[in-house]
């Protein structure tokens, strides 16, 4: 038995006349009348009393219309839901990222794609950069949010660039730094600095250690946390200078964030697998370069 058996069946159950079918489905009559009769055969009973002046349902008719129902609504459901996964209205997005940088855009960006495409779940996680690369790479995330990680080259992998972070001092607002447009790297020679761990992050790590080594001078760490959050709280507390990227810093709070000169920055990418561009994910990479062209994606307002 087919599924045309069924929908066969059921216009001629629904209208009670085998001529009433043939019009409402635009086929010929004797197609139903051979689509009946093979259900009847292979079901063994009759679905349909039926003579020349009449056609009635039988109590086995019964049961089958309202099963059939249940069977051809399931499966245009199934059908809508393909449709929409074609064209990208349907389907899964995975996204990994990385937490303080992507805070200002991330939200407002995830409920306008959330807007456009309903039908598309949305999975999230936040990671390092080393490990939102490495799950992209093998195909567990879809996207990432993410800096480039050194030594980790595939020509598999696509990014476009988001932003070039750049590379500053955070010191509490009554510092005397503070009041600075910028600040040489040299002048931080021998303070008590704060930084990301390098485990949370080998490219901003290896760009503060070039910034002082470009000055001339090995930096002294006294804290090295594991979250961003934790630097900003121990520069608050007066434990030392911060080195962060100017994304990270909440403006008109307790502390102030000098850019450091000469600039040295970081880049913020989102990354994908060239070979695994389902159209969910596509839709994302084309609504994130419309943010981008329109000035959207780093507007706080």
């Amino acid at each position: 038995m087919e599924l045309r058996h069924l929908r066969y069946f059921q216009a001629v159950a629904e209208e009670l006349s085998f001529s009433g079918a043939a019009r409402r489905l635009r086929i010929a009559q004797p197609a139903l009348s051979r689509a009946v009769k093979e259900i009847e055969q292979e079901l063994g009973a009759l679905v349909l009393d039926r003579n020349r002046s009449r056609v009635r349902l039988t109590p086995v008719g019964a049961v089958l219309l309202k099963e059939a129902g249940l069977v051809l609504e399931r499966w245009e459901e199934a059908l809508l839901k393909v449709r929409r996964t074609v064209v990208g209205e349907e389907g899964e997005l995975s996204l990994g990222y990385i937490g303080p940088p992507t805070r200002v855009f991330l939200g407002p960006l995830l409920a306008e794609y959330r807007r456009l495409y309903p039908r598309i779940s949305i999975h999230l996680e936040e990671r390092t950069p080393e490990r939102v690369w490495e799950m992209v790479a093998r195909g567990r995330m879809s996207l990432g949010l993410t800096r480039p990680v050194p030594g980790a080259a595939d020509p598999g992998m696509q990014t476009l660039l988001l932003r070039e972070e750049r590379l500053g001092m955070v010191v509490p607002v009554g510092h005397p730094a503070a009041k600075a447009p910028e600040i040489s790297w040299g002048k931080l020679e021998g303070e008590p600095l704060i930084v990301l761990a390098r485990r949370e992050g080998v490219g901003l790590y290896n760009a503060i250690l070039s910034g002082c080594g470009q000055a001339g001078w090995k930096p002294r760490f006294v804290h090295t946390p594991s979250l961003v959050g934790t630097v900003l709280s121990y520069v608050e507390a007066g434990a030392g200078a911060g080195i962060v990227t100017d994304s990270v810093v909440p403006r008109g709070g307790a502390l102030k964030f000098v850019p450091l000169t000469p600039a040295v920055t970081v880049p913020l990418v989102l990354v994908w697998r060239e070979d695994a561009a389902a159209l969910p994910q596509q839709r994302f990479i084309e609504l994130m370069q419309e943010w981008m062209a329109s000035g959207r994606l780093w507007s706080k307002g």
